[in-house]
């Protein structure tokens, strides 16, 4: 009681105190040690696959330990429904659209290892702010943000261009393509089409050929050697992309080298985990970086014989199971390092799980638990609201649920802020530093709009309105589900963003999910007072949000995306890359 009264009567002391005052939020930061982070992104996992999030037939005792020893996400929200723009926002902590690695076309994620789109070199990841703060950085496993710009050795878009001090994995992504044994995934129907294509040409020549060697059609011999060097330079065009995929997508690289070329398939779980754990061997004694970036549980989900048949949901079940034993491989690396304490852990998934990914009988793809939709789905909540967990023992709270707005883009400023580093100011963050959301000295995030892009197209927007705590989401776009009210989009394989196969909504469907979180039943001006007031609302955070964005080039153009051999990565001298650098070991 008498502190107060000698600050106001002491000359000295007062202007001490207002020093201390006015330094306070600057040195804050130094009263937490900067911690290593190690960052476990899942490829494709439904939010309910996880034990710890309510799936009580799939084991994930590591990654529920994670949960139960840190802070739960209950709202966690990718960037976007895919792969290569989701992982660019979540490195960018930027919408992809402002960093052009949203479509505008059908191809919205990276197809070739040789296509010369990907990650712009003049994007800065949060990894290169970490290599700058002094930290060792390291990214193992999926990578498909692209390689080559100009050459097949520039490397513009790789890892080790965009801050990663070291590199071991897949360039691109797993798909079924790379197991020898499974139906091929990779542009599915549109190789199909090129097959037909290639049989009715042949066929044509065939029977041109046949007219003139019996007399009943008169065809010159030069038209019909156009017609068969035409359909031989037709199958030539798209066999020597489609053909190999298996060799110019399936590839494994450490840092600049290729050591796999393709991959074997049997040891891939094995090499990515045994990497991980060697980064944080090598690197205990300085701060590192870890982004260990999972092959599961993306198709062909490569499991391990001691995990097959082990689950209750079948290959798919096996390999979440494998997965979350990886996590726990990993969590025992730290902690047998003695690093848990100085350790910030984070599990989340890229987006949501793939309903329609099956083979026959066998679902091949995740679960979303209550939520509707799934991958490729830019509104609905199945396809971008994901498990999100951090743990940092000594700093965060544990056993803590959090059911506020978050996003996959808040690791970026939240990363990069505890590194000690600042996050540029030359461009927009859509992150934000949820340090004091995660810590518990605020009660609210500051996410006041989130917006969904399918692609570029924005379908919808949710607004946080914190006075109330209600979440309004309005859709204005939506998939058309095939067979109606399946739930996906089955016929397809694929929900697409626009065209015949989506339904525009005026006006737009809304829901208010903190009490519909399943977006079972929309609103309307007669069911809800404020429905106009909601909308004219979000309305002008969409407009406000537009005049934010700028022309940047389109990395997913089909020009970008098209296969081009002489940016093929290739172990030997091209088209014959083959190596087993591993096997050689």
């Amino acid at each position: 009681a008498s502190f107060p009264l000698l600050c106001l009567r002491s000359p000295l002391v007062t202007p001490l105190i207002f020093g201390l005052l006015v330094q306070a939020p600057c040195t804050q930061p130094s009263t937490i040690p900067r911690p290593n982070f190690v960052l476990l992104l899942a490829d494709d996992l439904g939010i309910g696959d996880v034990g710890c999030y309510g799936n009580d037939t799939i084991r994930t005792p590591n990654i529920d330990r994670l949960a139960k020893e840190g802070v739960k996400l209950t709202q966690h929200i990718a960037a976007a429904p895919l792969c290569t723009p989701s992982r660019a926002a979540f490195l960018t902590g930027r919408y992809p659209v402002r960093s052009g690695m949203d479509a505008v076309n059908d191809y919205r994620v990276i197809f070739w290892n040789a296509g010369s789109g990907g990650l712009p070199p003049n994007e800065t990841t949060f990894a290169k702010i970490l290599q700058h703060q002094g930290y060792t950085t390291g990214l193992i496993g999926k990578w498909h943000l692209g390689v080559n710009c100009e050459s097949r050795d520039d490397h513009c878009h790789h890892p080790l261009k965009h801050g990663f001090d070291y590199f071991y994995g897949m360039p691109f992504t797993l798909i079924s393509d790379c197991q020898p044994t499974e139906t091929p995934e990779m542009d599915r129907a549109f190789r199909r089409k090129l097959w037909l294509s290639t049989q009715v040409i042949g066929l044509i020549t065939l029977t041109a050929a046949l007219g003139r060697v019996t007399g009943l059609i008169s065809v010159h011999w030069k038209t019909l050697s156009c017609l068969a060097a035409f359909s031989l330079l037709f199958f030539i065009s798209w066999f020597s992309s489609y053909g190999f995929v298996r060799y110019w997508n399936c590839i494994m690289m450490r840092n600049h080298e290729i050591t796999e070329q393709p991959m074997v398939t049997d040891r891939t779980t094995f090499l990515i985990l045994r990497e991980s754990i060697s980064f944080i061997e090598r690197n205990k004694h300085k701060p590192f970086l870890l982004i260990l970036s999972f092959l599961h549980s993306h198709t062909p989900l490569l499991t391990t014989e001691k995990f097959l048949g082990k689950s209750r949901h079948g290959l798919y079940g096996d390999n979440v199971e494998e997965m979350d034993w990886m996590v726990g491989q990993v969590l025992d690396a730290i902690d047998k390092e003695g690093l848990k304490d100085t350790t910030l852990v984070y599990f989340a998934s890229d987006h949501g799980g793939w309903l329609e990914r099956q083979e026959g009988k066998r679902q091949l793809g995740g679960w979303n638990g209550i939520y509707k939709g799934g991958k490729a789905m830019g509104g609905w909540e199945g396809g971008i609201r994901v498990p999100g967990i951090v743990r940092w023992p000594g700093v965060l709270p544990a056993g803590t649920v959090i059911d506020e707005p978050t996003s996959l883009m808040d690791i970026y400023p939240t990363v990069v802020h505890l590194a000690g580093g600042a996050v540029p100011q030359d461009r927009v963050i859509d992150g934000r530093d949820v340090l004091p959301l995660l810590r518990g000295t605020v009660a609210h995030s500051e996410h006041e709009f989130l917006f969904h892009y399918c692609g570029v197209h924005l379908h919808a927007a949710r607004w946080h309105q914190k006075d109330t705590g209600a979440i309004w989401k309005a859709h204005y776009v939506t998939p058309i589900f095939k067979p109606p009210g399946a739930g996906a989009c089955y016929d397809r394989g694929f929900c697409p963003c626009f065209g015949e196969g989506v339904t525009h909504h005026e006006p737009p469907l809304l829901f208010e999910l903190s009490q519909d979180p399943s977006e079972a039943r929309p609103l309307s001006a007669d069911t809800e007072p404020l429905f106009d007031t909601v909308i004219r609302r979000i309305g002008r955070a969409i407009e406000e949000h537009r005049r934010t964005l700028t022309p940047v080039p389109e990395q997913l153009s089909v020009s970008n995306v098209v296969w081009k051999p002489w940016l093929q990565p290739c172990c030997g001298t091209f088209p014959f890359c083959w190596c087993d650098k591993e096997g050689d070991n």
